[in-house]
Parts: C-alpha cells; sequence; structure tokens
C-alpha cells in the first residue's frame, strides 16, 4: 500500500502532511516505540483516513495507537479529535486541562469558527467535529508524562500563543512536538542562510510576556529537534530561538504603534516579515512574498489588535 505524503524523520517519528488548506501547510505526526504508537496533532476530521492508511502501511493496528495528542484545541491542531477517537476506540486523547471541556463539549469552538470561514466553507476545510467521551480524556498537568512502550513523553505548559497549549519533550530524539509555540517555517523558508520562523500570535490569547517565558523553557532543556506542526522536523538553535523571541517582542511594539489601524498594522508586519525573509535570501520576490505571507499575516494582525485592545497596550507596546 502506498503511504499518504510523509516523510520518516528517524527515531520512530513519521511526519504526515495534513492536507490542510494546501500541501506544507499543516502537519501531524505519528510516533512509534516499540509495539504502541501515539499520534501528536490531529489536523482535520479529514486526516483520519490518511492515518488508517499510514499505519496499515506500517504493518500496525488500530489497538496499537494509545495515545492522541492535540498541543492545544485550535482546529488545525485538533479539529480531528473526536473522528480520530472515534476510529480508534482504545486510545486515550491527552490533552491541556483548560482545552479538555472544548473536546468534550466542541459547540463553542465549531460555531467561532463558523462565523469566520461560514458553515460551507467549514465543511469543506474541517469536515465534522465530533465530542469526545469525557471518560476518554486525560488532562496533562505541567510537568507530567506518560510511557509509550517504555519510552517517555513529558507534557509541559507553554502559554503565549494559547492558554490550553503545552509542548511535549521526548528525550530519545531530544526533540520538542511544539505545536505553535516555536512558530511557523513552511518548506518555503528553508534558505541556505537559515530557517526563518515566523511567530504565530493569532487569536485570541496571545501574550509576549508568556511567549517569552515559554521559549526559554523550551530552551532549558537542551534540545536538538523541533517537530512544527506548520510544518516539519528543524533543528534547534539559539540563534533561531533568539530570532523568534526578537521578533515576538517587535510584533508586540507594532501592534502599540497602530492601535485602532488594523490595515496599517497588516501592512508593517509585511514590510517587517519581508525584510527579515531578504535578510536570508535578497533574491527573494516580494510579490510572491507577500502572497505566501499572506493567511499568516492577517491571522497574526488579528491576535494582536485583539491583544492590545485587553491589555491597553501604549505606543511603546506596553501595557
Amino acid at each position: 500500500m502506498q503511504m499518504p505524503e510523509c516523510e520518516e524523520l528517524g527515531f520512530g517519528i513519521t511526519c504526515i502532511d495534513a492536507a490542510y488548506r494546501h500541501p506544507g501547510m499543516v502537519c501531524f505526526y505519528l510516533l512509534q516505540s516499540g509495539d504502541e504508537c501515539a499520534v501528536i496533532e490531529t489536523g482535520t476530521s479529514h486526516c483520519v483516513a490518511t492515518l488508517q492508511k499510514v499505519l496499515a502501511a506500517k504493518g500496525l493496528t488500530a489497538e496499537q495507537l494509545r495515545y492522541i495528542i492535540p498541543t492545544h484545541v485550535h482546529l488545525d491542531h485538533a479539529g480531528g479529535a473526536g473522528a480520530m477517537m472515534a476510529a480508534f476506540p482504545e486510545a486515550i486523547l491527552l490533552v491541556h486541562p483548560r482545552g479538555a471541556r472544548h473536546m468534550a463539549e466542541p459547540d463553542r469552538l465549531v460555531a467561532s469558527s463558523k462565523d469566520v470561514y461560514g458553515e460551507d466553507a467549514f465543511f469543506r476545510l474541517h469536515g465534522e467535529i465530533l465530542p469526545v467521551e469525557a471518560s476518554r480524556i486525560r488532562e496533562m498537568d505541567d510537568g507530567s508524562s506518560v510511557a509509550l512502550a517504555g519510552r517517555t513523553l513529558e507534557f509541559r505548559h507553554t502559554r503565549g500563543h494559547a492558554n490550553h497549549h503545552f509542548c511535549i519533550w521526548d528525550a530519545v530524539s531530544r526533540g520538542w512536538f511544539s505545536g505553535d509555540m516555536f512558530g511557523v517555517s513552511y518548506a518555503w523558508c528553508r534558505f541556505r542562510g537559515g530557517d526563518y520562523l515566523l511567530p504565530t500570535t493569532t487569536p485570541t490569547q496571545f501574550d509576549p510576556d508568556a511567549y517569552a517565558q515559554s521559549l526559554q523553557l523550551l530552551a532549558s532543556y537542551k534540545p536538538e529537534n523541533v517537530y512544527l506542526t506548520h510544518c516539519g522536523q528543524i533543528t534547534f538553535t539559539t540563534e533561531k530561538l533568539s530570532l523568534l523571541d526578537r521578533q515576538v517582542r517587535d510584533y508586540a511594539d507594532l501592534a502599540g504603534k497602530f492601535r485602532d489601524d488594523l490595515p496599517g498594522l497588516v501592512e508593517a508586519l509585511f514590510a517587517y516579515s519581508i525584510d527579515m525573509i531578504t535578510g536570508f535570501d535578497p533574491a527573494q520576490d516580494e510579490a510572491e512574498l507577500r502572497d505566501k505571507l499572506a493567511f499568516d499575516i492577517d491571522l497574526n494582525a488579528q491576535g494582536l489588535a485583539l491583544w492590545q485592545l485587553s491589555h491597553q497596550v501604549g505606543p511603546n507596546g506596553i501595557g
């Protein structure tokens, strides 16, 4: 059987494309240890068939899937959780305590997303969002862990992008499954001069101070790898962390400068990001970059605008 678009990353980790909006935008991970496996992130309900094909190609059964683990409950990360749990009845859902109720009762998540996309577009993108039985949900406290055939996965709460966000530490790969905490780096962001990481300040719980603290927590483990949901594996370096941290702080400053001017903030983020990217590769075409960045810049600007309103940010970005 031919597997869907995926990449073997070593350490028993397979990166699987979620085909969200377009290939290469969102992925999820199959982690295999001995005769057990776990899925980290779920993509959407459409990803269930993809996962089943990957498991079959690897000779794995549904009963061997022990855990399904969204890093947070935004629908590009957890939208397929209910459908996956229905398809794999032996699995347990591991989730942040603040996200558990949304997995059992996803109505509010669905309603808010439909307001953004419209009902028809929402269904095409996400499929049906199913609730998860409360008895099959395990809330993971900060510092808690589970074993996967003797392989320990540690959960650390990481605020800054969302209050219901955790990252998963895998000592075997010395890697973080980072959700949205270590930013976005698509295939086109990988340059000869290094990997460009775009911050994720999307609505509604962006907090730059918490974001910076979470980045330092990730760095304290001395990781070698980061497994991004957007999109794929990158090598950890302190330079990448510093670049991401600086951008988060600069974003906060821009939010203060363009208070009550969302179009102005969008344009400022475009200019800032394009300047960053052309620092890696001066040959990049500005018009093409605007097209590639548009979706993320728009969401980041919305999140920054909400943050500045809720924290009464001054012109220097400080509340």
